[in-house]
């Protein structure tokens, strides 16, 4: 029960540092603004939790060459293939089961179906041999402190609450742009439909503001907030029109 309990804290923990670290990577480097990452609304992404849990359970297992390098760089390379399989599971998932595509290799050179490609393997590699030789010791630590304080665990407990109300809000979303991908025969990429309609919200806000008119400004961790329906924003979205029409302004 406490190995169970340890890996359920070692998921919070990297779902929401996996987080932190997409939140920075969209401000300084991709989208250039603040954007809540994933597909979920909470500051947690659970693709970086199960990568945390694989990692360290590789780690946790010991192999033997009969070479110390031989152990690390077996071990590692067991790492690059766990988080290019974690990676590629989830992306099939949503884009086979769903219609949305959550990330694109498909300039990749290699890529597989735009989910995987080499580069991100080697990336993934990379992150196995930093945990293996850096984070490993950090994150015994961690579990140390959590078997030692397992009333932490009631923490952890509500943390996994609040996701799985999360989930099911976002599935049912995930339902309405599934029907209107089905309808158009195309697969919505989640992140660009996200930027998009964030867009158009922050245009009708500063319109609206300029016109002396109060109009909430968008939200961070709400990205799919907007002031008309869905399927609105995905018509917009699949014509690829970046320009809002006058008569789609809120009044």
């Amino acid at each position: 029960m406490t190995t169970f309990l340890s890996l359920c804290f070692l998921f919070f923990v990297g779902s929401c540092l996996g987080w932190c670290i997409e939140v920075v990577f969209r401000r300084f480097v991709s989208a250039k603004k603040w954007i809540n990452p994933g597909f979920l609304t909470g500051p947690y992404l659970p693709i970086y939790g199960f990568g945390l849990v694989g990692l360290y359970s590789v780690c946790a297992i010991p192999v033997q060459t009969g070479s110390g390098w031989g152990d690390a760089l077996v071990t590692i390379l067991i790492m690059g293939v766990i988080m290019t399989a974690i990676e590629y599971v989830a992306g099939l998932i949503f884009i086979k089961g769903m219609k949305i595509k959550l990330w694109d290799y498909s300039n990749q050179p290699g890529n597989v179906q735009g989910i995987i490609c080499p580069l991100f393997s080697l990336i993934w590699t990379a992150a196995g041999a930093a945990y293996y030789f850096v984070i490993d010791p950090f994150v015994i630590g961690w579990v140390e402190w959590f078997v030692s304080n397992i009333a932490f665990s009631f923490v952890v407990g509500i943390f996994f609450g609040v996701m799985f109300v999360d989930i099911a809000s976002a599935v049912n979303l995930s339902v309405r742009i599934r029907a209107f991908a089905k309808q158009y025969d195309i697969v919505v990429a989640y992140e660009k439909l996200k930027l998009s309609i964030r867009r158009r919200y922050e245009e009708a806000h500063d319109r609206l503001v300029s016109e002396g008119k109060k109009f909430k400004k968008p939200g961070f961790l709400f990205a799919f907030r907007s002031y008309r329906n869905l399927e609105d924003d995905l018509k917009d979205y699949s014509d690829g029109d970046p320009q809002k029409k006058d008569e789609d302004t809120p009044q």
